[in-house]
This record gives C-alpha cells, sequence and structure tokens, in this order.
C-alpha cells in the first residue's frame, strides 16, 4: 500500500532504525571520497545554513524586546541575553495558549538589515522549537512588511531567515506552529544582521520578493500544473547528501496562495532522487530517474498527487539529462556521477505505453563527452537535451559538439558540428551552462555560459542563438548579442511569456558548495533586441544546487544551492523574482489581463478574455536540478479577433508534436504594455 508521510518524525530526532528496521546494503558513491573531494568535513552529517551574506552581528545593548506570552523566569529579554543556555518560553504552567506566538525587537535605531538567526533551546528539549514563522520589519512600529517566512526543520542547529537588504528600527518573529505541534515557543538566542549594503531601490528592472525558508534544501523542483503549488527535494535526509544506504527523499510543497511550506518524506518508492534526471512525459507525468538511487525511476502523478515507483533503468545514472519525445517518451542518456564508471551511459527509453525503458544501443553518448578535467565522471553530465521532430533529439551542448539523436530501433546518433559562430570562433565545453527553447515554433534555441570544467574551472559569458530545421540537418548558430554582462557557470534560466529569458544566480569560477564568485545580478536576454539588460540584484546566492522555475502567475521562483553537510552555504530558502512587466513605473503592480476561456480545438485554440489583448504564448511547465530544464519551452501565439471582438481571439497550433509536445502548457495573454495574465493550464497530454 502506498503511503506518503508527513516527514516530523524524522525531523525529530527519532532513529531510522526504529522506524525501518533493517535494509539491505546497496551500491553508490562513495560518500567518503567525494566529500573529502569537495573539501568538505567528510565524517559530518549535520547540514548547517548559510547566513546572511556579508552580514554581521548588530550590538544589542539598549534594545527593548516584547512578547505576547511569557512563562515565568523564562522572560521575553532572554531571547537577547547573549546566554545560549537561558530561553524565552511562552507560559506552560496554568494554560498555554496557543500560537500563534510574537516576540518584537526594538533596536532603538534604525538599520540596514538582511537577516536574523534564531537559535532553539539547547538544553535537549524540543519544547518550543519552532516550525512555521513569519519575519516582519518596520521602520516606525506601525507598517510592518514580510521579509521572510516558510517552514524550519526540526533540530537544535541555528535557524536563519535571510532577506533582501531592509531599512527598520523594529523585527517580529511571529511563530506559528512547534515542530511536535504543541502550543509553546521558546528562543535561545536571536540575532539581526546588518547587511553593511543600502536597500537597492527599484528601478524598473523587476523586484524581488519575500523568503520562502524550507525545512530542505531545494536541490530539485517542479510546478504543479493543476494547483499552482511547488515541489522541491534534496536527498535521502534533509541534513545531509550521502552516506545512507536509506532509499527515499525529502520533499517539501509550498503554496504560493497561501505561502504554507508543508514537509513530506516520500520513502516507498525506494528511491533517493538526489541528482536525477527529470521530464515530464507525454501522459503528462514527471518521470525521474538515477541519482542516488541509480538505477530507479519514479513516476509522479499530478491529478492524485502520488509518487509511483516505476521500473528500473537498464544503465545506472546520476547527473544525467532526459528529454520528452514527440510520441510522448522519455530519452535519457549520460550520467556518470552515479552507477560507476564501468560502462559508457549510452541512451535508453522510456514508454509510458507499456512502462517500460528499451536500451538504444545506437545511441553513443561518447559523441557528447566534454574535455572534462575530471574524465568521464563528469563529463557526460547535464547534456542539453531537445526532443524534436519524427521522434528525433537535439543535443546542443554542453560539449562544444552538437548531435542528433534518434530514438526509433535501436537508435542512432548523427553529428549536427559544433557550436561556433562566424568572426567568434568554437564555443568552449560549456559544463553548467544553461539552454532554453524560447521559440519552438522557429526552433530557436538560447544557450549561455557555463565552464570548460565541471569544477575549478573559469566560466565565460558566451551566449549563442541555435537555429533547428529538419532533424539530421546542421543547424545555424550565431553569437547572440555581445554574450552575457557576468559569466556563469551553475546559472539558471527561466523562459517568460514574452520570449525573453530569465537568467540568475552562478559563479564566474565554478566550484561547487562555494558561494565565492557568486553572481548576485541577474540579466535578461530579449531575442527581439537580441541584447541581454542587467535585472535587480538580490542578496541571496544561489550557485550549486539551485533552481528556478516559471510560475503560472508569470513569476520566476529561485530557490536553493548547498546541501553540502557541514559547509556554510547551504541555502534552505526560496524567493520570488517579480520581472518589470507585472509593475508599474513606482513599482506597484500592474492591472493584468485575464483568461475567461480557452479551448483547444481541430489544431486551433480559442481565447476568451476580459479585455482587448496584444499577443500570447504557451510555455511548457517546467522541472529543474542542476542548471536543467528541458521541460520548458515555448511556442508564441498569432492572435487573431474572432468576429471583431476584442474578448475573443483564435490562433493555429503547431501540428507537429516536436514542436508542441505533449504534456501540460501554460497559456499566456499580454495586453499592449506587455502585461501578461495569470496562465491557463493547457493539457496536451495523450
Amino acid at each position: 500500500m502506498k503511503t506518503i508521510k508527513l516527514c516530523s518524525w524524522l525531523l525529530h530526532g527519532l532513529s531510522v532504525s526504529m522506524v525501518h528496521g533493517v535494509v539491505m546494503p546497496r551500491s553508490r558513491p562513495d560518500a567518503r571520497a567525494i566529500k573529502e573531494h569537495f573539501g568538505e568535513n567528510p565524517n559530518a552529517n549535520q547540514l548547517f545554513a548559510a547566513p546572511p551574506t556579508n552580514g554581521r552581528f548588530i550590538d544589542r545593548a539598549g534594545w527593548g524586546v516584547y512578547c505576547d506570552s511569557v512563562e515565568p523566569g523564562n522572560e521575553c529579554w532572554k531571547a537577547i541575553d547573549g546566554d545560549n543556555h537561558t530561553v524565552w518560553h511562552t507560559q506552560w504552567s496554568g494554560s498555554a495558549p496557543r500560537p500563534p506566538h510574537s516576540l518584537t525587537l526594538d533596536m532603538r535605531t534604525t538599520h540596514n538589515i538582511n537577516g536574523i538567526s534564531v537559535l532553539p533551546r539547547q538544553d535537549n528539549s524540543k519544547n518550543g522549537w519552532i516550525a512555521r514563522h513569519e519575519i516582519s520589519v518596520s521602520e516606525g512600529g506601525d507598517n510592518w512588511e514580510v521579509v521572510a517566512m516558510g517552514n524550519w526543520p526540526a533540530d537544535a542547529l541555528i535557524k536563519y531567515a535571510n532577506f533582501e537588504t531592509k531599512r527598520a528600527r523594529y523585527v517580529r518573529i511571529k511563530a506559528m506552529s512547534e515542530t511536535d505541534g504543541n502550543a509553546w515557543t521558546s528562543i535561545a538566542d536571536l540575532q539581526v544582521y546588518d547587511a553593511n549594503a543600502e536597500p537597492t531601490p527599484y528601478a524598473g528592472l523587476g523586484k524581488w520578493g519575500p523568503t520562502i525558508n524550507f525545512p530542505t534544501v531545494p536541490v530539485a523542483g517542479m510546478v504543479d500544473p493543476l494547483t499552482g503549488k511547488i515541489t522541491i527535494w534534496s536527498a535521502y535526509a534533509y541534513n545531509n547528501y550521502l552516506g545512507s544506504s536509506w532509499d527515499r527523499v525529502f520533499t517539501s510543497i509550498w503554496d504560493p496562495s497561501t505561502n504554507d511550506v508543508e514537509p513530506k518524506i516520500v520513502d516507498d518508492t525506494d528511491h533517493d532522487m538526489f541528482c536525477p534526471g527529470i521530464s515530464i512525459d507525454g501522459k503528462g507525468q514527471v518521470i525521474v530517474t538515477g541519482g542516488n538511487s541509480k538505477l530507479k525511476t519514479t513516476v509522479y502523478d499530478f491529478p492524485s498527487q502520488r509518487w509511483n515507483p516505476g521500473p528500473d533503468m537498464h544503465v545506472p545514472r546520476g547527473y544525467q539529462s532526459s528529454a520528452t519525445c514527440s510520441d510522448g517518451r522519455v530519452f535519457t542518456i549520460g550520467g556518470s556521477w552515479s552507477g560507476q564508471e564501468v560502462q559508457p551511459k549510452d541512451g535508453e527509453i522510456y514508454d509510458f505505453r507499456s512502462n517500460a525503458w528499451t536500451d538504444l544501443p545506437g545511441a553513443k553518448v561518447a559523441n557528447l563527452l566534454t574535455q572534462d578535467a575530471q574524465g568521464v565522471y563528469r563529463s557526460d553530465n547535464h547534456a542539453w537535451l531537445f526532443g524534436w521532430t519524427n521522434g528525433t533529439v537535439f543535443q546542443a551542448g554542453p560539449s562544444t559538439a552538437m548531435n542528433w539523436y534518434e530514438t526509433s530501433g535501436s537508435g542512432n546518433v548523427r553529428s549536427a558540428g559544433k557550436r561556433t559562430s562566424p568572426n567568434r570562433g568554437d564555443d568552449p565545453d560549456s559544463m553548467c551552462g544553461i539552454a532554453v527553447m524560447y521559440d519552438a515554433t522557429a526552433g530557436k534555441i538560447l544557450t549561455a555560459g557555463g565552464a570548460p570544467s565541471y569544477q575549478n574551472s573559469q566560466a565565460h559569458t558566451n551566449a549563442h542563438v541555435i537555429t533547428l530545421g529538419r532533424p539530421g540537418d546542421r543547424p545555424s548558430v550565431r553569437f547572440a548579442s555581445n554574450g552575457m554582462w557576468s559569466a556563469r557557470s551553475f546559472a539558471t534560466a527561466t523562459l517568460l511569456p514574452n520570449g525573453q529569458t530569465f537568467i540568475t544566480g552562478g559563479q564566474s569560477y565554478a566550484i561547487p558548495f562555494e558561494d565565492s564568485t557568486a553572481q548576485l545580478t541577474p540579466e535578461l536576454y530579449d531575442p527581439e533586441q537580441d541584447s541581454f539588460r542587467q535585472q535587480a540584484p538580490n542578496a541571496i546566492p544561489r550557485t550549486y544546487h539551485s533552481i528556478s522555475l516559471l510560475m503560472p502567475d508569470a513569476r520566476v521562483f529561485n530557490a536553493g544551492g548547498g546541501l553540502c553537510g557541514d559547509c556554510n552555504t547551504n541555502h534552505f530558502d526560496g524567493q520570488v523574482f517579480t520581472p518589470s512587466y507585472l509593475l508599474n513605473r513606482d513599482g506597484s503592480p500592474a492591472v493584468r489581463p485575464a483568461i475567461t476561456s480557452a479551448d483547444v480545438n481541430a489544431g486551433r485554440i480559442t481565447i476568451g478574455t476580459d479585455g482587448a489583448v496584444s499577443s500570447a504564448s504557451l510555455i511548457r511547465v517546467g522541472t529543474s536540478t542542476h542548471t536543467v530544464n528541458t521541460d520548458q519551452r515555448r511556442i508564441p501565439l498569432k492572435l487573431t479577433r474572432r468576429n471583431n471582438n476584442n474578448r475573443s481571439y483564435a490562433a493555429p497550433l503547431p501540428t507537429d508534436p516536436g514542436i508542441l509536445l505533449p504534456g501540460y502548457w501554460m497559456l499566456f495573454v499580454m495586453n499592449s504594455d506587455g502585461v501578461p495574465s495569470i496562465a491557463k493550464i493547457i493539457n496536451l497530454s495523450l
């Protein structure tokens, strides 16, 4: 019988053996060796959170502190007395008022702040540990702004709420729940961080929202097209990523409509989905493959919200990519990070109709290898794959070499030339760069950034536009603008409804599990202008293990980074970026158009709106991990008014399923100011 358990029992320190009993060991990468390889303490098993960037403690002398409830002997001021052995504790004797509970700090003067830290009680009791929470700030004590919210993991480690720099005199922490569901709240120590920087004024370049805190690091994620919720996951534990034989995964579900974060553990598919391949197949299911559990396949069904075990792959893989084909099957290739390097990780393909994998021995991985300094362990990772016409898959990188893969019969591979452009020469191998299909109708792909090797390698700013034609033909390649503003490896890219690509995060020098040389200023590629424009900077680094996803409301969810044990770059949080197309000149929300109806019939889509619109597009629902999102692609729609009615439109759809892949799509309309609607979900699943 299938179960999905709330993860509170593990977060509260219950022994794994007490829950699962005896588990047979299995082969996996050597955890100690890999930890030493990354310069991490191989014996560490605690996952420490990243503090505010460039932040420093503010002297708490003379501060005022106020709280809604107190147990005699555990007064509010003990949260800032500098003694980790004392605590503020809400009343528990006589009566115990239920949450929410709040504690407010008056710093007496205004500071530029970018985070707080909360130390839970350190006396071996978890009474009062804060789970769901909300952090607000104010300059005058009357108008409050929420800067962070979410759900912290249930352990005694220090908790952080990092956020965009704000001017504030007052800071309020509101505890909405306790990790065991009790009525109490307690804090051993509460610090506020000076940002050592000024707040960024709105300048028409988009805006970063409050921070969403998760009980685990978001290493992978997906958008639920039916609910709009975002599911993120990490590994077999919330506080480690290697070193266990437990086949399970920690997940959390964030609901943008309520900002609730619900932690769950999935332990009945026998799959540790750390570092997997992810694709949404033609049936609309999420196919998650390999990773720490190197042969496993897990299938997520959106309507039932259930994780189901799938068939094992034939080749063990981790760090592989996968892509959905025109017939709805899922092709995967590469992935030598997991499952040893004893065999070439040639292609194979999953068919939901038979629920089985088929080897494709002719789909050779050798053709896409980079010249990585660490060899094949890295050189077949994270391929840039795009399903195309007649079941073919185009591989755009990260190797300089490009290829066409055929998935019929035993498979095949043909060279598509090199990623080279006139007057610029060959693009180097660009591991952990980005690649997105921003106009599938025209076969347009943007590639940007990356580095010649996975780690200890200088990233570059190169960017190219690749235009696909018929399968097997060499595509045209040109340099995009003058390249990006910033060199980036480990960045993420998200397609926007207007055809632009939002690129954020990454490092100029690629070092996994470090935030050194982090790029904090995102940029936007505009294909109409063939230009890159810098956007509003953010305060939180998003480097290795970060993700980005387009939300149905046309904003961008950006999260994660780290998951490296005792390092200080574990980002248990995410943010939402609001592009400038959703904002007026003063930064206030722009008025959106609305879709009132949408219907697909006979190769056309008819759209009802609440007023005149000027353009529309379809964007396929996305998944994300390790810079890779092969699910997203965009189709611009050519609108015509129906019966001269400015509230009724129609547009032809591509007839080639290699362009209009099966699955879930987000339909957006835009008004004359370029403001997009909230998406209407279009289900084109087979």
